[in-house]
Formats: C-alpha cells, sequence, structure tokens
C-alpha cells in the first residue's frame, strides 16, 4: 500500500555511521540486556543442552526424564539436572532492504527500524561459539554475509547495512526483476543447513499470500523454513502506513514502482477506507505467519522498540514455560 512521503526530521541517519552503531550497542546491552536478565537471556526460549548443575526435585513441576540419578543416590535426595540454552547457536537473518523499507514518519525509518532489529538479535545472541550470518535482500538483489563469531562480524553486518545505497528517487525498473521475498526465504533454507535460529526482518508486503491460497506468495517458503527451524518474523511498519492524516492535497507515490497519485485527505470517507484497507492488509500478514507457524515481532517505527522486545520476549517465556511437560514420580 502506498504512502505519503515523509517529512524531514532527526532520525539515525543524522548520526555518523560509528555513533549510529555504537548507540545500537549501547541501547542493546545496557537496556535490553538488563531487562532480559534471567536463566533464560536468549531472544526466544530454547530447550537448552548444556549441564549446569542440579537441585531439588520438585514433586508436580519436574520432569523424572530430568532426574540426576547420581546425586540423588549420593545425597539420599531426589535431585534433578538444570541445564543452560544451547551455547553454539548459529543464527540466519534475512534482512529486507528493498525500496518499501526506506520510508518513515516517526523518529526512524522502517530501514533504520530494521537495523535496529537486527542489532538486536546479533547482541543478544552473541556468545562463546555462537555464529551469525545474513541474506540481505535489496533492489539490485541478494547480498550474501557468511555466518560467522563475534562482535567485529556483527559490527561490520550493521555497517554495511547503515552504508548500503538508497533510492532517493523511485522509478519503474528499467531491468529484470531481481529476487523477491519467496525467493530470499528459499536462499536462506539452502545456506542454513545446520538447524538453529532464522529471524526474518520485513514489512512482509512483496508477495503477500493470498488468504484463500496457501501456497501464493512468500507462505510457503516460510513454512518450509519452520518446519526445520526456529523461526522470528520480525514486522516492520510506519504509523502512515496504517492511516492517513488530514492534510489537505498530497501525493503518494509506490516506493517500488515509482507510480504517483495525488490524494485529497480532507475526505473522512476516503480515510476511513484508507485505515479500514490498511488494516486488513496488516491482519493478512498476521494470519500468514502464524499459518507458517512462526513467531511474529510487531515493531513500530513510531513506538520503543525495545520495549517491544522485551514484551515479545516475557509473552514468549511464559507460553514456553505453560507449554513444558510437567511429570512427577510414581
Amino acid at each position: 500500500m502506498s504512502a505519503p512521503a515523509a517529512p524531514p526530521g532527526p532520525t539515525l541517519a543524522d548520526l555518523a555511521p560509528e555513533r549510529r552503531l555504537r548507540r545500537l550497542e549501547l541501547t542493546v546491552t545496557r537496556r535490553l540486556d538488563g531487562l532480559l536478565h534471567g536463566q533464560l537471556r536468549g531472544l526466544l526460549p530454547g530447550p537448552g543442552s548444556e549441564i549446569a548443575g542440579s537441585r531439588e526435585y520438585r514433586p508436580g513441576e519436574d520432569e523424572v526424564r530430568r532426574m540426576d540419578w547420581a546425586v540423588t543416590a549420593r545425597t539420599t535426595v531426589p535431585h534433578v539436572r538444570e541445564v543452560d540454552a544451547d551455547r553454539e547457536l548459529t543464527t540466519w537473518l534475512l534482512v529486507d532492504a528493498s525500496p518499501s523499507m526506506e520510508y518513515g514518519t516517526a523518529a526512524l525509518d522502517k530501514r533504520e527500524l530494521s537495523v535496529a532489529a537486527v542489532a538486536a538479535v546479533g547482541f543478544l545472541t552473541a556468545g562463546a561459539g555462537n555464529r551469525l550470518g545474513a541474506q540481505v535482500l535489496g533492489g539490485d538483489g541478494l547480498r550474501r554475509f557468511p555466518a560467522r563469531c563475534g562482535r567485529t562480524h556483527l559490527l561490520s553486518l550493521l555497517r554495511a547495512l547503515l552504508h548500503a545505497p538508497r533510492a532517493d528517487d523511485p522509478a519503474p525498473a528499467t531491468g529484470p526483476a531481481g529476487p523477491d521475498l519467496a525467493a530470499a526465504l528459499a536462499a536462506v533454507q539452502r545456506v542454513a543447513v545446520r538447524r538453529g535460529l532464522v529471524v526474518v526482518v520485513s514489512d512482509f508486503l512483496d508477495g503477500l499470500p493470498d488468504d484463500h491460497d496457501a501456497t501464493t506468495g512468500w507462505e510457503p517458503a516460510l513454512r518450509r523454513l519452520a518446519a526445520r527451524h526456529q523461526v522470528l518474523a520480525v514486522e516492520v511498519t510506519d504509523p502512515r502506513e496504517l492511516e492517513l492524516p488530514d492534510v489537505g492535497l498530497i501525493t503518494l507515490a509506490d516506493p517500488e514502482t515509482g507510480r504517483r497519485r495525488e490524494v485529497w485527505t480532507g475526505d473522512p470517507e476516503l480515510r476511513r477506507r484508507y485505515a479500514s484497507a490498511a488494516a486488513a492488509q496488516r491482519a493478512q500478514v498476521a494470519r500468514a505467519l502464524r499459518r507458517s507457524g512462526v513467531d511474529h515481532l510487531a515493531l513500530r517505527t513510531d513506538r520503543d522498540w525495545t520495549a517491544d522486545i522485551v514484551r515479545h520476549v516475557h509473552a514468549q517465556r511464559r507460553l514456553a514455560a505453560s507449554a513444558a511437560p510437567r511429570g512427577g514420580v510414581a
């Protein structure tokens, strides 16, 4: 859906690239890492595999298969094993850097918010042995960053995203169309051979699936990816994509094709129909993500993205805790 051009205003782009990187790192490590303390420090809860000690068995809460029989025999008190999350995690990112992600009317534009989301994923999943790889879908094709460890690798990825060229004046494509989101998802599946975490950051408007045909758009590729990996879909939106302000005559532009149309926003019926169509479109995205079996994190350029991430992580932890099987001794 098209949207009016964004007014000028201070954003992350007003800072020098190195200052932007430093701000992102401090935001994640100080605010997010402080709020997401506890046993499950990752972006999404996992089953865990590394032994972290033993504690006394709690009847009705602990599974019998986690009994630590050696400690139980030595102490004559039932104990269970405690585990930490698997420390050798491979995370693949698919970052949508197409022209539609360059729009924004708040403190950030959608592309800057997607970089913030990548920073959050990267710093929160960083650890000994953890690797991070990325595929960046731009107007000129798909760019691959191999999966590697370390802060230097993450900073180089963030720097590349911040320095990527922008389409300041969108125009109709003159050459063959590049890969779409469905093709990019298939490319991630080919490189992510080891089971791990896949994070897709996009507005999900490219190739939106049909509610009446689940074989269309990016849904089949996302469903195949979710069958093997834990997948988090980060949906990035801007408030002006959801509703039009009453500001008189404006020009709407499609960032993907360059098509333009003048619209009189003083008409309340037009604004109502725009809001209704936008809400239906976002609901369609949410349904397709739910059918694909992925976790869905919605971020908006006019909201505190760190608070949205914290709420999502806490909600996922509650769901994981409530779904955990309970065991008892016979």
